[in-house]
């Protein structure tokens, strides 16, 4: 033991290894009633605990003559102390971690006290095992581990709150004979031991997190046994954040097999953090907070909601920006715009409907090229967003609607069947066509977005009252051969178009092509109308041959699926204005590769820049190489 200064008490001395012996004297006065690893080694070693403080912060009668200053005086006046008697070697600077409340930014000083704790073993083990077996699974499943390490390491409880607002502690004391008695009543006005009328409530609030806990029956008339309970527990899915599998999602399981006997949900569905652009948590004083209420403002909510469900995978944090939402605000009007089309081209017809009332499948017969393609893409692109959504991979069943209706049915179906749609005779298949896959496509796509869906579906035909009530769309029937045809002549279409690109053809201008369409006679026989409006070829220059290709001078060869294409220059492009052109161009890339290789070729450059700023230079050289190689490869068609 060893005498304590000041207030003349003998402590005992113990060795514990959470005291570092290379810190300071290697020796610690610990206090276990104010300091969280303190409080343990006390645990460990059997020691008082002894508070000196009341809850006005100032120092007990325990503190002797310090009795009544407050805590920071009496540091003072302990040192000071000490220094009087001759105890004090010296006084060290030292940096160490204060905690502070996050809202007023006091001090917060530990203290122990008498609390109400929750005996979790016995809970715990049920809740261990309705994971283990299966019967509540996580998404992802590598939470699993996590919410198991944590249930099989669990402490007690502690769930008495020292809060102005909460369910308060359901336990009542006698002052006339100590009694305590825990009851469910609403209150007590009498003492079931001894009679006397002199009983008061603890003045604790349960912990949040209890409360929440009994969410899952709680809402539903428990403990009554009400029609909501009997058909509404258990539920199927529970979403929430990762970060709070141990405050709520543990809670709602053990609570509720504890109470009903049963686990409240199937699956737990863990989404991530909502970060900024930068990946920083968002924060008041960094100044990274996006409002939503300021940008579903801006933008609309149906583009916030589409933007952090595709942003990211369950359990993953995601980046969010302003230009993330303004790119899903342009989305919805994309699909805006492809509805007004798809109107305009079923105002003169006649839309069949099926029984439910919805757009008919178009007959068969009927059918163009195009339009079986689109309907096979529908097909698969259900089939694909339903298994997603049931697999929970929400950002995937997200992007797949996001590339159909974008990049398939608004960019390249529209598109095509303009040719149809605008002939002097109509296509009504045209009409059917678009009226289905859209009709279809908006259910698909309203769990995502569901205001601008909701909106553009109540001015199609369609079924019932409201699209959040239509039923789920099955998968259509496939046309793959068809659909094959369709894709071979849009990858003919983006040759030509990247040829174009490549030789400054005014996009509008429509040039002559000559055709040997080899293992593709029969696409390019059903898609001819549609090939030159989307390649912008000349219909007066179309020419289809059979037979083996024969080279043609002056003229780009493009080999795409078996097919080959010529495009005569003459017909494209002025050819001495555009030698002289590419003449200029490899001059100016050369002259690039010239000073990327002389910078990387002087030593002092290579040895003191920074690798950042060499891997620049190195990145330069190649794409000037490639330019002059693809430059010279133009340059040589031009013959």
């Amino acid at each position: 033991t060893i005498r304590l200064p000041i207030v003349d008490r003998l402590i005992p001395i113990v060795a514990d290894d959470a005291v570092d012996p290379s810190f300071g004297s290697g020796a610690v006065k610990v206090t276990p009633a104010h300091d969280p690893n303190d409080f343990e080694i006390g645990r460990r070693h059997d020691l008082p605990s002894r508070v000196v403080m009341n809850f006005d912060a100032t120092m007990n009668t325990d503190a002797g003559e310090f009795a009544g200053l407050t805590r920071e005086a009496a540091r003072t006046s302990v040192v000071e102390r000490l220094e009087r008697d001759g105890f004090l070697v010296r006084t060290e600077p030292h940096a160490h971690s204060v905690g502070h409340c996050d809202r007023c930014g006091t001090v917060v000083e530990p203290m122990i006290s008498k609390q109400w704790f929750v005996k979790m073993e016995p809970l715990a083990k049920p809740a261990i095992e309705v994971v283990k077996s299966g019967d509540v699974r996580f998404i992802p499943e590598r939470f699993t581990g996590v919410y198991l390490n944590w249930m099989e390491n669990v402490h007690d409880w502690t769930v008495s709150r020292q809060l102005w607002w909460g369910h308060r502690i359901p336990i009542w004391y006698c002052d006339a004979c100590g009694e305590v008695a825990a009851t469910a009543e609403e209150a007590i006005d009498r003492c079931s031991s001894c009679g006397a009328a002199d009983v008061r409530q603890d003045p604790d609030v349960l912990d949040t997190w209890f409360s929440s806990g009994l969410w899952t029956f709680s809402t539903l008339g428990w403990p009554d046994s009400t029609e909501d309970l009997r058909v509404y527990y258990p539920g199927h899915l529970m979403e929430t954040g990762y970060d709070i599998i141990f405050l709520w999602v543990a809670r709602m399981i053990f609570l509720g097999l504890e109470f009903m006997g049963e686990p409240p949900f199937k699956d737990v569905y863990l989404h991530g953090t909502v970060r900024d652009a930068n990946g920083q948590r968002m924060s008041k004083t960094k100044g990274n907070v996006l409002d939503p209420t300021t940008i579903t403002a801006q933008y609309g909510t149906d583009a916030l909601r589409f933007a952090l469900l595709t942003a990211s995978g369950p359990g993953n944090d995601l980046k969010m920006s302003n230009e993330r939402v303004e790119q899903q605000r342009n989305f919805a009007n994309k699909l805006f715009n492809a509805t007004r089309f798809a109107l305009r081209a079923m105002e003169d017809a006649v839309i069949e409907r099926d029984d439910s009332g919805a757009p008919a499948h178009p007959d068969v017969d009927a059918l163009g090229t195009a339009d079986k393609w689109v309907l096979t893409r529908l097909a698969e692109t259900t089939s694909e967003v339903s298994r997603l959504l049931e697999a929970y991979q929400l950002h995937e069943a997200g992007r797949e609607l996001y590339e159909f209706i974008w990049s398939e049915f608004c960019d390249w179906y529209i598109e095509a069947v303009k040719v149809r749609l605008y002939a002097e005779q109509p296509d009504p298949a045209v009409s059917q066509t678009l009226a289905f896959v859209l009709e279809r496509t908006l259910r698909l796509l309203h769990p995502f977005m569901p205001f601008v869906t909701e909106e553009l579906w109540q001015h199609l035909p369609h079924p019932g009252e409201a699209l959040i009530i239509a039923q789920w769309p099955e998968p259509g029937p496939a046309f793959h051969a068809e659909a094959d045809d369709f894709r071979a002549i849009q990858d003919v279409v983006r040759e030509i178009r990247n040829a174009r690109s490549e030789h400054g053809v005014d996009p509008g201008r429509r040039v002559p092509a000559t055709i040997y369409p080899g293992p593709l006679d029969r696409a390019f026989a059903a898609l001819a109308g549609e090939l030159q409006f989307l390649a912008r070829l000349d219909p007066g220059a179309f020419d289809v041959r059979t037979g083996e290709p024969e080279s043609q001078d002056n003229a780009l060869a493009i080999v795409s699926s078996g097919a080959t294409i010529y495009l005569p220059l003459a017909g494209m492009v002025d050819v001495e204005a555009e030698r002289a052109r590419l003449e200029k161009e490899i001059q100016d890339a050369s002259a690039e590769v010239g000073r990327a290789e002389a910078m990387l070729g002087t030593e002092s450059f290579i040895s003191k820049a920074p690798p950042q700023v060499v891997k620049v230079q190195r990145d330069r050289l190649a794409a000037a190489k490639e330019r002059v190689s693809m430059l010279q490869k133009n340059l040589a068609d031009l013959g």
